[in-house]
């Protein structure tokens, strides 16, 4: 049994059409120059002048600050906390402890943030009233001076002190560049730390802590025009 060569066939393109239907079953060709130019322009002008019906579908996409202005076009109807703390997630922002002049140490942006928005989410354990009362002595007993733990409603606390993120560097100002905001996700309240204002490159994370009066009053460093003296 013998088996006969495809002829070869040239379509308008000048590329050789393929009677088996499959260029590999018909063995190794050479592919002529002046055919292999009269495809390749074609190839380009089809590419540069695309149907009528598809330059509309193939716009060019949109820059950011389009996508930041549909963006914030449609936040109204929707809950902008929830966008602005999965917006969080995603993209964390660019941030950095170290020593602070308000007191030991403390957390300082490494990018320009914008005001009002999501900085950090204080993270923590969530524990109740009870539990704190006793992790707060025994962090007593262990010679533990700060206090890292932060209410979220009269039955939730979370402990940031030995399970905990950067958040729980933040100082307090009487004077603040952000402040914190309970938030509910998926049914479950969380913290985040909000920019009241621009803050720039290497400025430290400040909130007001609004610890409750007390007798026994907590010092005050901020160093700001307005400063309180205490913190409670």
């Amino acid at each position: 049994t013998s088996f006969s060569t495809p002829k070869k066939k040239k379509r308008d393109d000048g590329m050789r059409e393929h009677v088996t239907g499959c260029a590999r079953s018909e063995g190794y060709y050479k592919i002529d120059k002046k055919d292999k130019l009269k495809y390749l322009n074609n190839s380009r002008a089809f590419a540069e002048e695309p149907p009528a019906d598809t330059q509309v579908r193939n716009r060019p996409p949109r820059r950011r600050s389009e996508q930041r202005r549909l963006l914030s076009s449609f936040t109204g109807s929707c809950d902008s906390d929830l966008l602005k703390f999965n917006q969080l997630k995603f993209r964390k922002k660019k941030l950095k402890f170290c020593k602070s002049h308000i007191h030991d140490w403390g957390l300082f942006a490494m990018e320009p943030i914008a005001a009002d928005e999501m900085v950090i989410e204080y993270v923590g354990q969530n524990i109740r009233q009870v539990i704190a009362d006793m992790r707060e002595k025994r962090y007593e007993d262990e010679g533990i001076g700060s206090s890292y733990m932060f209410r979220v409603d009269h039955d939730t606390i979370i402990d940031a002190t030995k399970c905990g993120n950067f958040a729980r560097f933040i100082n307090h100002s009487c004077n603040p560049n952000c402040y914190a905001k309970v938030i509910t996700v998926e049914s479950q309240k969380k913290i985040v730390i909000y920019s009241k204002q621009h803050i720039n490159v290497n400025e430290e994370i400040t909130y007001d802590y609004k610890f409750p009066i007390e007798d026994v009053k907590i010092p005050c460093l901020c160093g700001s025009e307005n400063c309180r003296g205490t913190l409670n």
